[in-house]
């Protein structure tokens, strides 16, 4: 854990002590460093559960994939951001490196905590970075506001879990993970507790989002820079699928019944969020709606609790983390270029941009759930163990996946195909940077599915 924690906190310091030539090369080479370090995650070969680094702080085989993505996350949005940021003064590159560094930090903390308030802790903390990305970066006036949506949505769902929190401390004397997983007897029939299980949920439900709760969302990444749309997509979300895998087993006796209108919005959810996949206007507003769409179907597959759909709901966290952001990414850089969202105004791109063309289309097929990306493994997996929770979710859960297609194929016909407008005519042509940047995001996607038990093998 310290291999990669300290080689973080040094970033700090060479981001200030770097020359303004060599800035951004030599920050996105050092965090590569700690993301192939961090790869070392994979070779699990203790037997028990946890590795330890010291007593707050652990891995096990749920946080590694997670704590791998966000290592490997960093440098991708430090590529994604230099062309963003070039005009800006040096000092505020600078800020913005180490606000990236920070939210990196503060989410390893939250994944390897194995005490439960030092996870609230650092759940809470990672708004703040990002809170200023959104309203000091963002693209538009309206950025103020999504921010205030942002800090406000997560704030008012996540102080009941505080107090849940401090209330189960003083009931079991300990909020260390590596003992609530031995569920504790409780009285399931007081109104206390009904009231104590939600409170405990909610926070992770609105973090995901879950439909109802996801208004935040589609506001925070339209305003967001391309880093705060791509952190927010691939690993603010996750944040809240993994502290609900955690604090399940404690809520066990209770969740069978109570799950049941948690399960209903979720599933609805995903056909509402679908539909209005359909007829969005605005590219990254498109890509948002879709998050929550594949959220919704991780949230369900975690509230029914089978080992099947555990599996499906991480292998979709890290396989969705990967092709949302690569989708951000490609929406950024037709931003660049064209400065506009509006899908009617930019089509026609592969007549002059053939091969980012086939990144769109290589993109928007694992977006879909196609073989061999690891989203169709996810989602088999959550599919097969709804249904044989109950035998009616395969109605909605297959019109979802019809139309989670259509808007995929939609997304890419209005982006890429039909006659190039005037206005695009003159256009700069895509950077070797940009073609890296997509394919570290569609390489590793591939080769997690020739070997899937590294991101499965909690469950199995």
């Amino acid at each position: 854990m310290l291999k990669i924690i300290i080689p973080t906190i040094m970033l700090y310091p060479t981001s200030w002590l770097i020359p303004k030539k060599w800035l951004w090369s030599l920050s996105t080479t050092y965090s590569f460093l700690i993301a192939f370090i961090s790869l070392y995650w994979f070779k699990w070969d203790t037997e028990i559960g946890w590795d330890f680094s010291n007593p707050c702080f652990g891995v096990d085989p749920l946080s590694s994939p997670l704590l791998m993505l966000t290592c490997w996350l960093l440098p991708l949005m430090l590529l994604a951001s230099q062309n963003h940021l070039n005009n800006e003064p040096c000092t505020r590159q600078r800020i913005y490196i180490n606000l990236l560094i920070t939210l990196q930090l503060l989410l390893i903390m939250a994944f390897s905590a194995t005490e439960m308030v030092l996870f609230y802790i650092m759940f809470e903390a990672t708004l703040i970075p990002t809170l200023i990305i959104i309203t000091r970066w963002g693209n538009q006036t309206e950025r103020l506001n999504a921010g205030t949506y942002f800090l406000f949505y997560t704030l008012a769902g996540s102080l009941p879990l505080l107090i849940a929190l401090l209330s189960l401390k003083n009931d079991f004397g300990s909020l260390s993970m590596l003992t609530l997983q031995y569920p504790q007897p409780t009285n399931l029939n007081s109104w206390t507790n009904k009231f104590w299980w939600t409170a405990c949920l909610i926070a992770f439900l609105v973090k995901m989002p879950l439909y109802g709760v996801h208004l935040w969302l589609p506001k925070a990444h339209v305003e967001a820079p391309i880093a705060g749309s791509m952190v927010l997509a691939a690993i603010l979300l996750k944040l809240g699928g993994y502290g609900m895998m955690r604090i399940i087993p404690i809520l066990t006796p209770l969740t069978k019944e109570m799950a049941f209108p948690f399960l209903v919005l979720a599933l609805w959810g995903i056909i509402m969020t679908s539909s209005t996949c359909l007829r969005q206007t605005d590219l990254k507003s498109l890509i948002a709606y879709s998050s929550v769409s594949h959220m919704g179907l991780v949230a369900a597959a975690i509230l029914i609790q089978t080992p099947w759909s555990f599996a499906g709901a991480t292998a979709l966290m890290i396989a969705h983390g990967l092709i949302s952001s690569a989708l951000f990414c490609l929406a950024n850089t037709n931003y660049e270029r064209t400065h506009t969202r509006t899908l009617i105004l930019t089509r026609g791109f592969q007549i002059i941009l053939p091969l980012m063309a086939t990144s769109w289309f290589l993109i928007n097929l694992a977006n879909l759930a196609l073989p061999p990306f690891p989203n169709l493994m996810g989602e088999l997996l959550i599919i097969s163990s709804l249904f044989k929770w109950s035998q009616w979710t395969i109605i909605i859960t297959g019109l979802g996946v019809m139309l989670t297609a259509s808007y995929s194929l939609y997304m890419f016909i209005m982006t890429q195909r039909g006659p190039l407008p005037q206005h695009l005519a003159l256009m700069n042509p895509s950077y070797t940077r940009e073609h890296l940047l997509i394919y570290l995001h569609l390489i590793p996607t591939l080769l997690l599915i020739t070997k899937p038990e590294l991101i499965l093998s909690w469950t199995f």
